[in-house]
């Protein structure tokens, strides 16, 4: 069986410090905050097992018209601030996928301080006869979760509780 693979990544820097922003990234709040913010692309994302660590699955909710999936923590790296999650079930696998992996790593901003760089991949493989499929892969989302994370972090720092 043949098949195709691609990649796509997405960076955006942040005037808040990398162990910060791993606060939120490294944890569940990520999900909390996009299940209560981005309500234009998520309509409910529930915890199924796990704390946030290796192992963790979720259950993502898109809105109506898109399809649902099932994700799973399978790296989190506290030190280097890196989490990589995969899709188990649902979404991208219904449609010819053969895995599908994000990677969320938080880099410290060397030119910068108390900056970091937010930086989002995206990495896949499917069939040779779904390759037409690749064209429906996009960042966008992701793009927007680190906007949103961005948006909070930024006014958390203004304004601490």
């Amino acid at each position: 069986m043949s098949s195709s693979s691609g990649k796509l990544c997405h960076e955006l820097e942040v005037d808040v410090g990398a162990s910060e922003v791993w606060e939120l990234y490294g944890t569940l709040k990520l999900a909390k905050l996009v299940e209560q913010q981005l309500t234009s692309f998520f309509h409910k994302i529930e915890v199924l097992q796990g704390d946030g660590g290796v192992g963790t699955l979720l259950n993502i909710v898109l809105v109506p018209g898109t399809f649902g999936y099932k994700e799973r923590f399978t790296k989190v790296d506290n030190e280097r601030r890196i989490k990589e999650t995969e899709i188990v079930e649902g979404g991208y696998l219904e449609l010819g996928f053969i895995f599908y992996i994000i990677r969320l790593e938080i880099i410290e901003n060397l030119e910068k301080e108390s900056s970091s760089i937010i930086k989002t991949t995206i990495e896949y493989q499917l069939m040779e006869d779904m390759a037409s499929n690749a064209s429906i892969v996009t960042i966008q989302p992701l793009a927007h979760i680190a906007q949103t994370a961005k948006t909070y972090l930024l006014n958390l720092k203004h304004n601490p509780q």
